[in-house]
């Protein structure tokens, strides 16, 4: 029989946690600053301040801890700062913009931290280019000393890329030649899709340790623009000028301060306002439940901007946000997530509406912008989600952008007191909040099929019953009262009685359809390899490449090709 946690045991768990929510005032290796439309974010990472013992953070060198304090600036440039139109990257140290991801970190971390790290990264990167595809707000890599691996990496993610020509500073992902990986969170994928460098190029560029210096940079199209010492300050601001131009952010708004979330953990789980998420260890579940928004009292902009932080569609992205970063990190073996709300369809549906019709108002598409990034975060976890609609449910609108973000929906059909549960489509269904495959979840869910996503806008706003979504194919299944329980059950163990590596290369490969874009082939794809690559002798055995980084011995490879 299982105890119950005395409060001690609790208190020492939660303090193992990792903990994705940070402020300014708490940061240790980045400042922020503000001066009119441009924000200066500027890495000066305290080199004894990891987030783990037993590694030194060197030359701008980052760890998890880093790159939580990035997401955060950037969130708060997006939400306190809405007159930035241009985010300025770059570093507070000499002749050393940013070294990559530490070495010795990833060295001693276990696979499945590596893992988590890099995917956390990857959608920290995306969320920057996410936010100049769609949001207007654009970001320089201003590059004042020699960048490697990950800060290269961080650097692509950006607008533009300015290097100082200093005739020592270089740029390179030495991660092939170095460590025996590869650079796992998109630097291959950057340089061929995005930058467009020409292939037998970036062939020398991906396996040269020392990489190349700012003209042969420019020239191979590394870099956009390269710049004395004496001229980089000026070509600095003409590229923030330029970039700023095409931005769509506002002149004149009064951002909302990104208040601390309101959250509690204890045995039982994590629980938030609208969030509550309850863990089942025997089974390996977690529930997480989702409040309705209240019923709409007021719709106008101007309440919206009263409320600020506490508007409900921003509450709950954040908090879902949340939810999703501590589960993945903290609740390895939770490999099942099962969604639920409560509430009433009507309520979602008038929300859905009002965000629709100020969409255009900046805090409105910023919110949008947080909901779109936190839904894609879904897609791409390792995890198996499942949805239950049942008595009470309010899955409509963005809310059931969950149960299509899930592997299967079940949906009950018929209840003993005639409350059949509905479903119900909006408008912020059909496009405002795509995938990273840049489909929506319609698109995606139907893809190939042209008949039902010709037929599913005339539903929008309707209720639907469990039969209808079930021919429309909007749920998977759609058991009675009497079957309900055990179709869940047997889902359920049958699920966790599978291996939880083949589940992962199944969901990841079955949730994205259609064509590849950048975001599908740095998660399914490059991801998938660099995972396969980590676990191999040539990169962490005893005697492997990241292993060995520093000692002074040279890697024993196996030399078979696989």
């Amino acid at each position: 029989m299982m105890t119950k946690p005395s409060p001690q045991e609790i208190e020492a768990s939660q303090a193992q946690m990792v903990q994705f929510d940070t402020r300014p005032d708490l940061y240790k290796h980045w400042t922020l600053s503000v001066s009119d439309s441009t924000a200066t974010l500027r890495m000066d990472v305290n080199e004894d301040a990891g987030l783990k013992p037993g590694y030194k953070l060197k030359l701008n060198s980052y760890d998890l801890g880093v790159d939580i304090e990035l997401y955060d600036a950037i969130n708060r440039i997006r939400f306190e700062h809405p007159k930035v139109t241009c985010v300025v990257i770059t570093s507070a140290k000499e002749r050393m913009f940013c070294s990559g991801a530490n070495i010795y970190m990833l060295g001693q971390s276990t696979h499945p931290w590596k893992v988590n790290f890099c995917k956390f990264t990857n959608e920290t990167r995306n969320g920057i280019e996410d936010s100049s595809r769609h949001d207007g707000l654009k970001f320089l890599a201003s590059i004042n000393g020699t960048v490697a691996g990950g800060g290269y990496e961080l650097a692509l993610a950006c607008d533009k890329l300015l290097m100082i020509d200093d005739r020592s500073s270089s740029v390179s992902l030495p991660e092939v030649p170095l460590l025996g990986v590869l650079p796992g969170t998109g630097g291959l994928t950057r340089v061929i899709d995005k930058r467009k460098v020409r292939r037998d190029l970036a062939d020398v560029f991906c396996s040269t340790t020392e990489g190349v210096k700012a003209d042969r940079a420019q020239a191979w199209g590394l870099v956009d623009e390269i710049a004395k010492p004496n001229d980089f300050s000026s070509i600095e601001k003409k590229i923030v000028k330029e970039l700023s131009s095409e931005s769509t952010r506002p002149h004149d708004a009064t951002g909302v301060n990104l208040t601390q979330l309101k959250r509690t953990i204890d045995s039982a789980g994590i629980h938030y306002s609208n969030v509550d998420i309850t863990i089942d260890r025997t089974s390996r579940t977690a529930t997480i439940t989702i409040n309705a928004p209240p019923p709409i009292t007021d719709e106008s902009l101007e309440f919206i901007h009263q409320q600020g932080c506490d508007w409900w569609p921003l509450t709950f992205a954040r908090e879902l946000d949340d939810a999703i970063l501590l589960l993945r990190t903290n609740e390895l073996e939770i490999g099942t997530w099962i969604f639920r709300t409560v509430g009433n369809c009507s309520d979602v549906l008038k929300m859905d509406e009002i965000i629709v019709a100020h969409q255009e108002d900046w805090l409105v598409k910023e919110t949008i912008g947080f909901l779109r990034r936190t839904l894609a975060r879904l897609d791409v976890s390792s995890r198996t989600m499942f949805t239950l609609i049942d008595e009470g449910s309010c899955f409509a609108g963005t809310l059931f952008e969950i149960a299509l973000a899930s592997d299967r929906i079940f949906m009950l059909s018929e209840t003993d007191n005639g409350e059949n549960p509905t479903i119900a489509l909006s408008r912020l269904n059909f496009g405002s909040l795509p995938m990273i495959n840049h489909l929506s979840r319609l698109q995606n869910r139907f893809y190939g099929h042209e008949h039902p996503l010709q037929e599913l806008p005339s539903l929008e706003g309707k209720l639907l019953g469990a039969e209808e979504a079930l021919e429309i194919g909007l749920v998977t299944y759609a058991p009675d009262d009497i079957d309900w329980d055990d179709e869940l059950r047997i889902a359920i163990e049958e699920r966790n009685s599978l291996s939880p590596d083949a589940l992962t290369g199944m969901e990841a490969n079955l949730r994205f359809s259609g064509p590849e874009t950048m975001e599908t082939r740095i998660f399914a794809r490059l991801s998938a390899w660099q995972n396969w690559i980590f676990i191999r002798p040539n990169a962490v055995g005893d005697h492997g490449a990241l292993k060995l980084f520093g000692s002074g011995k040279k890697p024993d490879f196996n030399w078979q090709r696989i």
